[in-house]
């Protein structure tokens, strides 16, 4: 079954692997890794319909899940923490789940993945609800983990996704909308954190970031709902306070502090020139969005 998996065949470019030159494998391996963004291109409409039924997710007050296994579920994890301070977003808004617990993101636990009831038992356990968004992460479109998972959202009327890189997924069939990413064979056969991964984590950036955007995350192209946990991002959001509003470092400070060092607000402060209660006001009446808060004053 795996060897007709065009994850799983061999590379024909590749075949003498272990007689090249680190220079010939380098380029190898970029060679392959260049075709990664054509192949995205060709799934953009399905991928905007994922970032739409997020976004509804998101409007409803639901959550975006990443479930997978390996490689795969490493990837959902890590596009899910990372939303947290980039988008001053809760925890629980954009979760990773991975086969075998997150004791699995450093080290493999052995048969977690081959187990559906375990995709069912993990969504269970984070109360998966009618308006949360499932999306299936498996390079070989065939992890029982996934399926079960994505089976069982599909009874609570979730929304589901699968993303996989093999044309005609099993996966795929679980889903009610399915991103194929046929990547093909890896310059090292099978080892889908390859090229296969990469295509994965691209689409993740893809869909949680466009789907940040629609729900106000974004004003320009700013970060406008940066979490500043650490020295560099309090600075980067004194920054951003000054791209968006035109002030010089000194005030875009002052009026950080006196906001609650929150971008957003301190943006719309100094825009329309109100206090801080005046700001979150307008922002809140807009759903989130500095642009619509602006043009509605």
């Amino acid at each position: 079954m795996l060897e007709k998996l065009g994850t799983e065949r061999r590379n024909e470019e590749t075949m003498m692997l272990d007689t090249m030159s680190i220079t010939a494998v380098l380029e190898a391996m970029n060679k392959e890794d260049a075709s990664v963004t054509e192949m995205i291109h060709t799934q953009i409409p399905k991928i905007e319909e994922t970032v739409n039924a997020v976004i509804d997710s998101f409007n409803k007050g639901g959550r975006l899940i990443y479930i997978g296994a390996g490689t795969s579920g490493r990837l959902g994890i890590l596009d899910a923490v990372e939303c947290v301070p980039t988008f001053g977003v809760s925890p629980d808004m954009v979760v990773g789940l991975i086969a075998g617990g997150l004791k699995a993101f450093t080290k493999a636990v052995e048969g977690a993945e081959d187990d559906p009831e375990l995709g069912v038992q993990d969504l269970k356990d984070i109360q998966l609800g009618e308006n949360d968004t499932v999306i299936g992460i498996a390079a070989s479109g065939r992890t029982p983990y996934v399926i079960g998972g994505l089976d069982y959202a599909r009874t609570i009327a979730a929304h589901t996704i699968s993303i996989s890189c093999n044309e005609g997924a099993k996966m795929s069939s679980h889903a009610e909308i399915a991103i194929e990413l046929p990547t093909g064979p890896e310059v090292l056969t099978g080892s889908t954190r390859l090229k296969a991964g990469s295509a994965q984590k691209m689409v993740l950036n893809m869909i949680s970031t466009a789907a940040m955007i629609g729900v106000g995350k974004a004003y320009e192209n700013l970060m406008i709902d940066v979490q500043a946990t650490n020295e560099k991002l309090q600075e980067r959001s004194k920054r951003i306070i000054m791209e968006a509003t035109g002030v010089d470092l000194h005030t875009a400070a002052e009026v950080y502090e006196s906001s609650g060092k929150h971008v957003k607000t301190a943006t719309v402060m100094i825009l329309l020139d109100c206090t801080k209660e005046q700001a979150q006001e307008r922002i809140e009446a807009t759903g989130g969005f500095v642009r619509k808060a602006i043009q509605k004053a």
